[in-house]
């Protein structure tokens, strides 16, 4: 028998740095030990029976383990600051409205500009709903490219970032329009936000795995919630928002797609039109949340 000195050895392997970067896009994206997004809860207050005020709102998430919340529209956002502060939570998300329509007074809530100064140094998005025209007419894009580039100027000395929110029935309907409009706003605080129950009202669940590699380079949100399948959805006989432990919609295999895309960003709970006792369902959800966390991270 030959001694292992005796034995030829190999050459080297060496590869040209073409020949490297061909074989490692190659090799597939493996999901990260665990989902270590941010988690915050939006809309949780809006049907909420108990009607709980912004203190109560930040005690009840702070005891549930959501890292902080989104706020609705421009009103009261010292106090939802305040109170999320208060808490050791983060607000992540103000959402606004912008409307391209000819008969609109002003595109946007001329409050803005008072309410950036608060969010400074908080790493805050301002989240946009743009409405004013037929969903996804192109004809639009270069008011809406306009009124865009205002905001992200008028926002980007505070540090605070601009998401384009696609909603069912609005002009920016889609993640593809919001792709479109972002790339065409040039502003490097400006991206989008991608919705998961408008999506799977407007939107090709075959096509999810490239809408999401397509949007990743621009994506600075992402909403989920339990839901029954886009196509329970849109034949009338399926369920819309609902607590994260509930519906046909498999979300654990969305969730293996956005970690894939290397989306490290907010993920945040849609709560719109949850009946009851939102402490109930938020319960719930974060119970699911935590369950999906420890699944992405046994299958990593």
């Amino acid at each position: 028998m030959s001694n292992r000195a005796d034995l030829p050895r190999a050459a080297p392997l060496r590869l040209s740095r073409r020949a490297f970067l061909a074989l490692a896009a190659a090799v597939p994206l493996r999901a990260s030990a665990s989902l270590e997004n941010p988690f915050f809860a939006l809309c949780m207050d809006t049907h909420d029976e108990k009607k709980r005020n912004l203190v109560a709102q930040a005690k009840m998430l702070k005891e549930l383990g959501y890292d902080g919340a989104g706020h609705l529209w421009l009103d009261q956002v010292a106090e939802r600051l305040s109170t999320l502060d208060g808490a050791g939570l983060k607000l992540f998300q103000i959402y606004m409205q912008i409307d391209l329509g000819p008969k609109a007074k002003a595109p946007y809530d001329s409050r803005l500009k008072h309410i950036l100064p608060l969010l400074e140094g908080r790493d805050v998005q301002l989240a946009a709903l743009v409405a004013g025209g037929q969903p996804s007419d192109q004809t639009l894009d270069e008011h809406a490219v306009t009124v865009v580039r205002e905001i992200a100027d008028a926002s980007s000395p505070y540090g605070v970032k601009l998401a384009l929110y696609p909603h069912q029935n609005n002009w920016l309907e889609k993640v593809e329009d919001a792709v479109r409009v972002a790339q065409k706003v040039e502003r490097s605080n400006t991206g989008v936000m991608f919705n998961l129950c408008h999506w799977l009202k407007t939107g090709d669940e075959a096509a999810m795995i490239p809408l999401l590699r397509s949007a990743s380079p621009h994506l600075l949100a992402v909403s989920i919630n339990g839901s029954d399948s886009g196509a329970e959805i849109k034949a009338g006989t399926g369920r819309w928002i609902q607590p994260l432990d509930s519906g046909t919609f498999d979300i654990l295999g969305f969730l293996k797609e956005l970690q894939r895309s290397g989306y490290r960003g907010p993920i945040g709970l849609q709560c719109y039109g949850i009946p009851g006792d939102a402490a109930i369902h938020l319960r719930r959800s974060m119970s699911a949340w935590l369950e999906l966390k420890r699944r992405l991270g046994a299958a990593s």
